[in-house]
Formats: C-alpha cells, structure tokens, sequence
C-alpha cells in the first residue's frame, strides 16, 4: 500500500519551495492550518500548509524523538533526490504528450510504478519542477508543453544561460581591455589551448563578447545586444567608439581601424566578388569580343526570389519583346584619337575626350567607358554592385565599385587597347553654350592617357611660349590648348548662369609604416588648375547635355539636384576661406532624384551624371538608360522603377559617403596629433561670434576653432592667424585651439 498522505498531521513528512529548492521537513505541531516543522539541520520554523507541496508522507509517530525525527528526515531526502537522479524526464514527457494537458505528480509516477510510494511521487515531483522547460508547476498541478512550446522554452533557456555566462566571464573582462586601451597596463598572454585563466573567459563566452563589440561597432544604435551591452558596460567609461576600443586592446582588430567601411557594409579590397566569377567572365569577354550585345541583355528578366523587393522592384515583372535597332555585329569603330587626363595613380579611366574649333565654336565629343552595354541589371552581381554604390578612394588604398578586372581592365579606356564606349557629341558655341548633343556607341582607341601634371606643365609651357618635347603630352599640345579654351568659355558661361566655383585645392594625405606605427604625412598636392578645370567642364558639359537629351525623349534619369535660389552676387570663382565659408552657409547639400530639378552651384536647370560607370552606380544606371534607348528606341526603367531602384541605392551611397568624409578626417587628426601641440599652423578665420572663433588652415584642408577669448578684439572673417593645436582626438573627431596669434 502507498504511504502517502491526504491532509498534514503531526509526524508527517512534508516538503516546500524555499530559494527556487525543494525542503523536506517534519510536522510537529498543527494548529488552524499553521505548522512547527522539524529540519534536517535540527531547527524549526513555522509555515502556513497552503506552502506544502502537494506530496504528502509518509506518515510516522508522532511522539518520535527529535534524534529519530533527523534520521527519518535525512533518510526521507537521500532517497528522494536518488529517484529523482532516476527519473526519466524526457519519456515522462513523451507519454503524457497527448494524454493530458496537466496532472499531478502522482499521475506521473504511476506511468512507471504501480502504486507509487511517498518517496516516488516526491522524486517526480522534483524531477518535474527542475525540468522547466517541459513543464510547469501549476499548485496541486504539472502542466504539461507542447513540442512547439518545449522548442521555444529551450532556445530562451539557453539564451539564458549563456547569457548569464557572458556576463559572469565578459564584464571583468572587458574592464581588463579598458585598462589596456588607457596603456594602464598590457594585455596579458592568452591561456594555453585547454587551460583556464582568472582574467581570460573561457573560448565560448570569448566568442560570444568578440559578437557583441562588433555588433555594437557596427551599430551603435541597433536593439539586438542593446539591454546585454548596458549589462556588460556597467563601470566603464560612456565614450565615443568604446567597442571599437576594446576590440583594438583586444587585438581583434588592427590600430586605425576603418569601423566605417563595416558600417557601410562596404566590402573592401577586390576579392568580394568571386562569388560572381561566372558573371565577371562573361563581362571580360563581352569587353574583349567587341561585338554588339545580345537581345537577350535588352529583354529584363522576371524578379528572383533571392533579390531584395526594393532592388526586383526597379524591373518590371514581364519581359515585353524587344526589337533591336542595330544588326548583330562588331560595335562601329569611332576614328577620333581620343585622350584622358587623370591623377598618375588613377587605374579606372571612364572618360575620354576629342575636341576641335569649328566655323562657330568647338565640338567636343566625349568616350565614356560603357560597362552599361553588357551588365544585367538584377543579376547576382549587380545587386552586389548596387549594394556598394561607388567606388572609395581613400589614403590607405582604392576600394572600387566594380571588380578590378572590369573597373580597371577590361571597361577602363586605357591607351592603343580598344574598349566599347557611349560617345557624346556635343557642339558647343564661341560663348560657352551647348546645343543638342548626338549620343552612338562606338568601339574607341585612345591615343594617350595623359596625366594632369604633364598636362598642366603643356598647358604652361604653351602660355610661356616654350616647348616640353620630352613631356608624353606634349604631342596631344593642340588639344589640350583648344580644351582649355573651351573650359573656360563654358565655365564663364556657368556663372552667368549663377555657377558658385570653389577654388579649393585639396592637400594629399599620404601614410607611412604599418599598424600603430604608422605616420601621417599631409601637404599640398600639384598644382594643375587648368588641366583640371578643363577635365571638370567636359564632365559637367556632358552630363548636362545628357540630361536634356534625355528630356527630348521623355526619358526618366537619376538627377543631381541641388534647388536653392543664390544671391546673384554670388555668382563666381571663389577661392579665399572666409568667402567659400560664406557661401557654403547657403548651398544645401545636393542630392539624387528622378525628377529633374535645377542644380545652383553648378549654374544647370537639370543635370544628370553619366561620366563616372566605372566609378558610381547612378552613372552607371543613367548610361544604361541610354543604352537602352539607342539599342532599341525606349528606355529601360520608367520614372516608377527608378524611383523603387532609388530607394534601395541612396542607403548604399548615404554608407559610402561616410566612409569618405570621416576616414580622411580621422587621418588629418592623427597627423595634428603626431605633430604635437608646439606647432604653429598658419590659417584666416572664417568665422566669429561671442563663444567660438572658426579657423580654416587652408594647406591642410581642415577647420577648426577655439574658445573666442583666445584672440584679440580684431578677430573677424579674413584675418590672417597663427594657431598652436592642441586637444586632439582623432576618434572621437576632436580638435580645439590652444593658442592664437594675429598675424594679419
């Protein structure tokens, strides 16, 4: 017979939750459903009965001895927490799926043992309330999950637990790494494989914090690690880029490490893009081959399922038949001897130019690399492309939009090696004004790719009258002399339209050494003003004759926009600090858009980049628009489609223009720092008011400024200063004025 129990009394072996753990006790006294319970330890307490478990017995004397009473008691608990060792759970679960929802222990018990003794009902009890990820103890009841829920329960658990773990092992941890990033101390030796250390966490919970710190590098807003984070950084400092920090102390990342690239989900360097080889390939060979494209190419394919919604929603579901407008064949050969101007370092050459003097004028007629004619927009590749949205020159190396051997091989317009181009023809007037330009695909040869400082020391040689014989450009002199001409007509005729030009030379960053011993080196850069004026007019020419071409054939583009109505005094070449600053507080910064609106700085009513396919996927998608409309008399994208394509690609430019505005930044800081605090820069203020005076230090293309009682009572815009830097903090991007002196 079983020896359990209904109702408590005097002798009866009881048991109750105290701290999350299951007590056993002996009744002594009971009154009115208050009880004197005996322990195992020999002392006593009181409970209410409604606290019982709801496992009663067995039932001894009542007048045992206190001695007898323990030796019961210690006897009762050995044999309870042994059975329930025993118990098997999980078929326990397994049987009662189905069967009930929820049972008391005794139910459990019986599935196993016939008549269940107190001590066995106890054991599954225990077993029951420690397996909480099955069931649930509902007084007098268990209730019983079900195998979804168990699931759900199982995962929270070991969340929970590792949770607890990370904690335990990560937040002594990380405030060791803070330790080591103030140089308080070194970071001591990592254990051995298999080892333990007191300062070290074990290879789990190491993995799991290294998880947390990129995440929150990453992002540091992002609601993932967020409650886990405030857990683990209790008692360190509230800085700026403090996960960033503890990873460099680490060692899990290098000194100087671009967290931005990771921010912008910028792969860098040219090994992202292997996945794609099979398409890269067949781009090489589309370059190489010379032929036009298939009709295949002009026929858009259906969406994916692996494509993003925004990225399939820039092409249209059905695949209308195209009928193309040119017979299958060779791309025509263009005659034009064409050249480029570009940085000596420059690699990914996408524009070239022709121009000569005409009865009225000039016509210029622009090559652009044309990668457009071949690229399958919605393919694996192109949405990795469009994931990176333009290429990213920075002082530590190129990051390109394009895999190399495309970006700087097979598309790029390198000299004597033919590549398929979109030309742009355009005529341009004595006063600087273009008419409608004529666009044709063509297979183009350069005859040089020029350099801008040989360019500019023609340019010079030719205003001084002597000739460079040993210069490569020199045999390109009666170009590079008629270019110009039409430079500066065109830009004269920009700023009587209202164009702001800044004569903003910017200085070269260039690095020196490795890892936290690198060194920064900032100085002007070569001075080439007129071979890159005239570079720069071409481009602007062309995109906007581009973009009324466009608008002649009803055709939607991605425009650059920038719709703020200037003084017309404005209007100009500006090129001292103070007046660039002045201006500046009035132009708004451009954007992309599909409806066309003026750009103010530039002097256009519409203006539609296209020169740069090498280099910037809106350019890229504008010369497919009008590829696809000389290929087959419409345009690929609607207004709709490039709004959707819009709004998956401005993401991917907003990351990328981080990128590169704030690493060059943090090197001009660590070059101020380097430099040391006894320097003195020469610079001319560009702002003042009652707290703060702006400086600008102009052969370092930087900005800065100090406290207003750090300069005389003439500080104004425009006066000359020396200023000694100090407070530098190239990560947290601080930089103040120690000291001024007026100079002017």
């Amino acid at each position: 017979m079983s020896d359990c129990v209904r109702y408590p009394a005097p002798g009866c072996v009881v048991e109750y939750m105290e701290g999350n753990a299951v007590q056993i006790a002996l009744i002594t006294e009971e009154a009115g459903g208050r009880l004197r319970l005996l322990l195992p330890n020999r002392r006593e307490t009181r409970l209410n009965a409604s606290r019982l478990l709801p496992w009663l017995g067995p039932l001894h004397g009542a007048d045992l001895g206190r001695d007898e009473a323990v030796r019961l008691l210690e006897q009762h608990k050995k044999c309870r927490e042994d059975l329930a060792s025993d118990v098997p759970v999980m078929d326990v679960w397994e049987l009662a799926q189905g069967e009930v929802n929820v049972a008391p222990a005794t139910w459990f018990a019986e599935l196993f043992t016939s008549d269940p003794s107190a001590d066995q009902v106890s054991a599954y009890g225990r077993a029951l309330l420690a397996c909480k990820s099955h069931f649930r103890f509902q007084p007098p009841d268990f209730q019983v999950f079900p195998a979804d829920m168990v699931e759900k329960r199982l995962v929270e658990e070991k969340t929970r637990l590792e949770r607890e773990a990370l904690i335990a092992g990560g937040a002594a941890f990380l405030r060791m790494l803070w330790d080591v990033a103030c140089r308080k101390r070194e970071l001591p030796p990592p254990p051995a494989e298999g080892a333990s250390s007191g300062e070290w966490p074990s290879a789990d919970v190491a993995e799991s914090l290294e998880e947390v710190l990129r995440s929150r590098m990453v992002d540091p807003e992002g609601q993932e690690f967020d409650a886990l984070w405030r857990t683990l950084g209790k008692g360190l400092p509230d800085v700026p880029h403090l996960p960033l920090q503890l990873l460099v102390a680490w060692g899990k990342v290098p000194p100087h490490y671009n967290f931005w690239l990771d921010r912008a989900g910028f792969a860098p360097g040219d090994d992202w893009w292997t996945a794609y080889r099979d398409e890269v390939d067949a781009l090489v060979h589309a370059a190489e081959s010379g032929q036009m494209p298939d009709a295949a190419l002009f026929t858009p394919a259906a969406p994916t399922p692996c494509m993003c919604d925004d990225a399939a929603a820039s092409i249209p579901a059905a695949a209308p038949a195209i009928s193309l407008l040119f017979e299958p064949g060779p791309l025509p050969e263009s005659p034009l001897p064409f050249v480029s101007i570009d940085s000596a370092s420059t690699r990914d050459v996408d524009d070239a130019f022709h121009v000569q003097s005409t009865d009225d004028g000039y016509l210029l007629t622009l090559a652009l690399a044309c990668p457009a004619l071949y690229w399958r927009f919605g393919g694996a590749l192109d949405r990795a492309v469009l994931h990176r949205g333009t290429s990213i020159y920075l002082p530590e190396g190129d990051c390109h939009m394009l895999p190399e051997v495309l970006g700087t091989a097979a598309y790029s317009l390198l000299a004597g090696t033919p590549r398929p181009a979109l030309c742009v023809e355009i005529p341009v007037d004595a006063h600087g004004r273009y008419g409608s330009c004529r666009t044709y695909l063509a297979r183009v040869r350069l005859a040089a790719n020029l350099t801008y400082r040989d360019s500019q020391a023609v340019l010079n040689a030719q205003s001084e009258g002597v000739a460079l014989p040993d210069n490569p450009a020199a045999a390109h002199a009666g170009q590079l002399s008629v270019g110009l001409e039409l430079a500066r007509k065109r830009q004269n005729a920009r700023i009587e339209d209202g164009a702001v030009v800044m004569d903003r030379p910017d200085p070269v960053i260039s690095l020196e050494g490795e890892g936290a011993d690198v060194r920064v080196h900032v100085g002007p850069d070569y001075c080439a003003p007129d071979a890159q004026m005239l570079v720069a007019e071409m481009m602007i020419v062309a995109s906007a004759a581009v973009a009324h071409w466009a608008r002649e054939r009803g055709m939607a583009m991605l425009h650059r926009v920038q719709d703020v109505v200037l003084p017309r005094e404005y209007a100009g070449v500006w090129s001292t600090p103070q007046d660039m600053t002045r201006i500046m507080r009035a132009l708004t910064p451009s954007g992309l858009e599909v409806q066309a609106r003026p750009h103010a700085a530039l002097g256009l009513d519409r203006y539609t980049p296209v020169t740069s396919p090498l280099r910037r996927y809106p350019d890229l998608v504008n010369e497919a628009q009008v590829v696809h409309f000389l290929c087959t008399g419409q345009p690929r994208w609607s207004e709709d489609a490039l709004v959707s394509l819009l709004h998956a690609l401005s993401p991917a430019l907003d990351g990328a223009g981080q990128v590169q505005r704030f690493r060059p930044r943090y090197w001009k800081l660590l070059f101020f720092r380097q430099q040391g605090d006894k320097v003195w820069w020469s610079g001319v203020i560009t702002e003042e008011n009652d707290a703060f005076v702006s400086v600008s230090l102009p052969d370092q293309g930087m900005f800065v400024r100090g406290r207003r009682k750090l300069f005389d009572d003439r500080a104004h815009p425009g006066l000359q200063v020396d200023v000694r830097i100090g407070k530098v903090h190239p990560l947290y991007n601080e930089i103040m004025i120690l000291e001024a002196a007026t100079t002017g």
